[in-house]
């Protein structure tokens, strides 16, 4: 019996110990806000020059149509959410969801394509991002609630007759766990997903993979996701798009990149198959996760132009 106490001490101090600890700090970092300045609105990868020119160009973007923006706020959730909108003089809008860790003038990037097809655009700090309240990552499990009631302002207040969801990453889960709602509203016309995951599950394995290759997967990486589930309320394992997407009804426009090693391309495919709502999928030759854009502007562009003409 002394020997099983032993064994059982040395597996708890060489193994569960240093596991806890080790998901922890990984959830800390990853999915918590610490301070303000974290996930706040500033380049999330300043020493990646490819990240750090898109960011630049989004700022040149904001600053170029300044004169159209005007800030605009909402309370979801029991959280006071902030944005901005930019009247452009549309009838419709498009609400563009930024990934995890982006804020709103990250979203700047994406918003020309729309601006040229006549749309208002409006940009957000999802919560725990930016300057709106809220201090843990709920990975689109909770933020698509803000999401509804963006909509809501779009069109009862400032006038939009349809929105349009434009997720990257994360914010394309959001908005799809949005549409799928029972709550979901008429005037929400569907989503343009750039980079959308099977599973938040699968994509963060690949994230470990690519990123953290000496750190052990099992067991960290699923007592992360029990931290997610416990502290956030997310169930990333069991629910996301993998589950939603069969509950779709809403048009949907797909964008991916071949070189994405996060949202890759088996997980595309499955996502397109097991969707029966209208929709349409393109693939792009280049591009890392959520980085189609400043691969292949115009060819990106293009797409969105053509699939906002024909809705």
């Amino acid at each position: 019996m002394q020997w099983l106490w032993i064994l059982l001490g040395a597996f708890g101090v060489l193994v569960v110990f240093p596991t806890l600890l080790l998901s922890s700090v990984i959830y800390i970092v990853l999915f918590v806000r610490t301070n303000q300045k974290k996930f706040g609105r500033s380049c999330s990868f300043p020493d990646d020059p490819e990240y750090v020119r898109m960011f630049k160009l989004g700022l040149e973007w904001g600053k170029q149509y300044e004169a159209y923006k005007k800030p605009v706020e909402i309370d979801s959730d029991g959280f006071h959410l902030v944005g901005e909108y930019f009247d452009f003089g549309g009838s419709s809008a498009v609400l563009i969801v930024a990934g995890r860790t982006e804020c709103l003038l990250y979203s700047y990037y994406f918003a020309e394509p729309f601006r040229k097809a006549g749309r208002n655009v409006l940009v957000i700090d999802n919560r725990s991002h930016g300057l709106s309240d809220g201090r843990v990552s709920s990975l689109g499990c909770r933020e698509w609630r803000d999401l509804l009631a963006w909509a809501r302002l779009l069109h009862d207040e400032l006038g939009n007759e349809r929105v349009l969801f434009h997720g990257i990453c994360i914010g394309a889960s959001s908005a799809l766990y949005a549409l799928t709602s029972p709550d979901c509203p008429e005037y929400l016309e569907g989503l343009i997903s750039d980079g959308m995951y099977h599973s938040f599950y699968k994509s963060f394995e690949n994230h470990m993979k690519a990123d953290r290759p000496k750190t052990p997967r099992f067991p960290v990486m699923q007592v992360v996701m029990l931290w997610i589930r416990l502290f956030s309320g997310a169930d990333v394992v069991f629910d996301g798009p993998f589950k939603r997407i069969e509950q779709l009804r809403k048009p949907i426009l797909f964008l991916y990149s071949r070189e994405d090693t996060y949202s890759t391309p088996d997980q595309a495919e499955y996502l397109w198959t097991h969707c029966s709502a209208p929709k349409k999928l393109v693939w792009f030759d280049r591009g890392a996760h959520s980085r189609i854009r400043i691969n292949d502007t115009e060819g990106y562009d293009a797409v969105i132009a053509d699939y906002l003409a024909n809705m």
